[in-house]
């Protein structure tokens, strides 16, 4: 039995999910198919592979994981397949594999042949790619060797001796800020200085939490999440609402 994780744009209200569900299971009932999320906003490549990035490795050796974001039907377009860590991904070729992981070698891609002519062509390129995968059959046989892939390059934090510029790339499902400023870096610059961290018009957050419940109710925090990225949020509130931050946003990080 092989493990395959969906991660679209596709949502639930359409038939989309569905008809890529029943077409993979048509032509390989054992997949065991586990829905990791539907509701990635449209046509966003930058949440899509953050998602992606904190779930993947949880899933065992062989798991076959799909993307489906994103997936605008061009005559050029295409779809890819990438083995890695004992692991397979397949996406559209849109540049989410490069943001997902940084300079991947083109020896472990594969280009999955698809008539982008048929409407939600994704169902059909997927079914038969899994169909390979979950029978056994040799990865290198899965496709032909692709050009180089679509690249794109995630935006970083500015880096100076006394601050760090970072960026909102994700507020979650309860409304806590997720920013592009990981713990690793901010250790390194902050060498045990103290800190304040600005956004927007609010005051400044001067200390980190550990947990959410470190702060009265209400009251808003930053504690490094469990991926280690630095996150902004309010104890049982709603912090990108009340705050006023959105994706895109600057954050800045002061040490003094």
């Amino acid at each position: 039995m092989k493990f395959v994780t969906l991660t679209t744009d596709f949502g639930t209200q359409d038939y989309y999910t569905g008809a890529l569900k029943g077409a993979i299971l048509s032509k390989s009932p054992d997949a065991k198919l586990v829905d990791i999320t539907h509701e990635i906003k449209p046509y966003d490549i930058v949440q899509g592979a953050f998602v992606l990035a904190n779930v993947w490795n949880e899933f065992p050796e062989g798991t076959i994981h799909l993307v489906g974001v994103n997936c605008v039907y061009q005559p050029d377009f295409r779809f890819v397949a990438l083995q890695h860590e004992s692991r397979y991904f397949l996406a559209p070729d849109n540049g989410l594999l490069t943001i997902l992981f940084p300079g991947i070698g083109q020896e472990n891609l594969r280009a999955l042949s698809a008539d982008t002519n048929l409407h939600f062509a994704v169902k059909h390129v997927y079914a038969a790619a899994v169909q390979h995968l979950t029978q056994g059959l040799p990865f290198n046989e899965l496709g032909s060797f692709p050009p180089p892939i679509v690249e794109r390059i995630s935006l970083q934090p500015v880096v100076l001796p006394d601050r760090i510029r970072g960026t909102v790339i994700h507020v979650d499902h309860f409304d806590n800020v997720v920013v592009n400023i990981r713990r690793k870096l901010f250790d390194e610059i902050a060498k045990g200085r103290q800190f304040s961290l600005y956004f927007k018009r609010n005051d400044p957050i001067t200390e980190l939490s550990g947990n959410y419940c470190d702060v009265a109710i209400g009251e808003q925090l930053c504690l490094f999440n469990t991926a280690g990225f630095l996150e902004i949020a309010i104890n049982m509130g709603k912090a990108a609402t009340l705050l006023g931050l959105k994706a895109d946003d600057t954050v800045e990080v002061v040490f003094a």
